[in-house]
């Protein structure tokens, strides 16, 4: 423990971040249905055949060597979704702009007693609901270095510009986050005793909504509707 104190209180002095991420690439999507929120994909199966339709981009990155564990890279689950409400009504025609990080991608490398240098790619799926104004949007995420399973170190946030093109509601982005510089105390310290985690700058409201797991599916209505039309149709054939 004395080890990691010491080191925490030199990291936050002194953990970088170097960013070339502006929009790295942004993808349209087929129009798709009226919600413009994520898709609610279950299974390998489905997912697969998404990212076929849609030429999802992939990010893999360069192997790279190190003395150690990377550190844990993922995404913070309340803030894993950003998903606008007019007026605060949780419903599919109520919805303005909506965002979901996707998948990341990381590598790290280290040797010595040298800091920990990560580098991250992360894909992101953007929607414009029925509320959305207008066809561009900034979306805001961040990037925190904790100790693991403690307190932040340090982070920062990315604005990531959108334009949707005309008539879409979905798209696709990629940001890279070139450098995530961590320092070492020694060459004992390795990297799994940090955590990466990405997430929307998100409302207390999105967090709360991301956290109760729930989520629309665009042709629920449509659906509802055809199993009514169809049981009605057997009643009058009856």
């Amino acid at each position: 423990m004395r080890r990691i104190l010491p080191l925490a209180l030199s990291a936050m002095m002194a953990v970088s971040f170097v960013a070339t991420a502006t929009t790295a690439h942004a993808q349209m999507g087929p129009g798709g249905g009226q919600g413009g929120g994520p898709d609610d994909d279950s299974g390998a199966a489905k997912k697969k055949k998404r990212d076929e339709e849609w030429n999802q981009p992939k990010a893999p990155l360069q192997q790279l060597r190190n003395a150690g564990p990377c550190p844990y890279v993922k995404v913070l689950y309340d803030a894993s979704r950003y998903v606008e409400f007019k007026d605060g009504k949780e419903a599919a025609n109520q919805a303005g702009f909506t965002g979901e990080i996707q998948s990341i991608s990381s590598g790290c490398a280290y040797k010595a007693n040298e800091p920990i240098r990560i580098r991250i790619e992360a894909l992101f799926q953007l929607g414009r609901g029925p509320q959305a104004d207008g066809d561009k949007h900034v979306y805001r995420y961040w990037v925190a270095v904790t100790e693991r399973n403690q307190s932040v170190i340090a982070k920062e946030y990315f604005d990531l510009p959108v334009t949707f093109a005309p008539g879409k509601d979905r798209a696709y982005a990629t940001d890279t986050i070139e450098q995530i510089t961590i320092p070492r105390a020694d060459d004992k310290v390795s990297g799994s005793n940090f955590e990466v985690l990405l997430g929307f700058d998100v409302t207390p409201e999105m967090a709360a909504f991301n956290r109760d797991g729930k989520r629309f599916r665009v042709n629920a209505g449509q659906t509802a509707q055809a199993q009514q039309a169809g049981q009605a149709g057997n009643t009058t054939k009856q």
